[in-house]
């Protein structure tokens, strides 16, 4: 059975509301919401369209549904990712919005701490002019060799994507999802088909594998990068144009591989 209190619980943190956000909104003390989410005492009915029309969803579906399964996402046929609408930000001086910077050491952190307006303030921040100052960006150090030849250290400057739909197959992509964190991958979208994303490492030795929607909190797209170390020469040489058409056959390779296990 439904419980309201879980309800109104996920989304207030999915939101990125604190208790007394929340509570300021709906014109009630602090400690209401804390019993609300604790099941010890009922919302009256006022209050629940309140926090329907605080949380954009139905009456019904917060009162009857289990709103963090994948299906409470979908809103007029666009699965919309299951983290805070309202994205923690900064900005500079100007009013410009800075581009906030998740170094490897602060990845564990900040799949805790992505919604909370603090903790984002804490990141180290910068801004490049030549992007477009209509979008919102993130930057991520990577770790790992699965996205060779970006090395390990590389920093990704992702452009925040509010809808799944929005991807695009074989772009690469920085994700938070719940349950391993910052990853980076090239992501291929077969929600409509099985239900899933699946992501994709350029370095061929690491498996594709799928995750749910309901599993993904964050999404950017990767617009630049910035590496502490240049190419090789000898490797610029050595890609002739057979290597190029290689690279390329096996990412299509890639492609078949996951639309056979979507047939099976």
């Amino acid at each position: 059975m439904v419980k309201v209190n879980e309800n109104i619980k996920f989304l207030r943190k999915q939101q990125g509301y604190t208790q007394e956000q929340f509570a300021e909104l709906i014109g009630i003390k602090r400690s209401l919401v804390g019993a609300y989410e604790e099941g010890r005492a009922d919302p009256r009915l006022n209050n629940l369209v309140k926090m329907s029309e605080v949380f954009d969803v139905s009456l019904d579906a917060l009162i009857s549904k289990d709103v963090s399964s994948e299906e409470a996402f979908a809103k007029n046929g666009r699965t919309q990712l299951p983290g805070p609408k309202v994205l923690a930000i900064t900005v500079d001086k100007n009013d410009r919005e800075n581009i906030e910077f998740v170094p490897q050491k602060a990845s564990a952190g900040y799949l805790n701490g992505f919604s909370d307006p603090e903790y984002v303030e804490e990141l180290p921040k910068f801004n490049l002019p030549s992007l477009s100052s209509s979008a919102t960006y993130r930057a991520f150090e990577i770790s790992g060799d699965s996205m060779l030849p970006l090395q390990s250290g590389t920093i990704i400057i992702g452009q925040y994507i509010e809808q799944l739909q929005d991807i695009r197959n074989g772009k690469t992509y920085v994700l938070l999802t719940k349950s391993e964190g910052v990853v980076y991958k090239r992501v291929f979208n077969y929600i409509e088909e099985k239900g899933s994303l699946f992501l994709v490492s350029d370095n061929k030795t690491y498996s594709s594998y799928e995750v749910s929607p309901t599993d993904v909190l964050e999404i950017w797209e990767s617009r630049a990068y910035v590496s502490m170390q240049f190419p090789d020469d000898r490797d610029v040489g050595d890609m002739t144009f057979d290597k190029l058409t290689g690279i390329v056959l096996n990412l299509q390779s890639e492609v078949v591989k996951i639309k056979d296990q979507l047939l099976e």
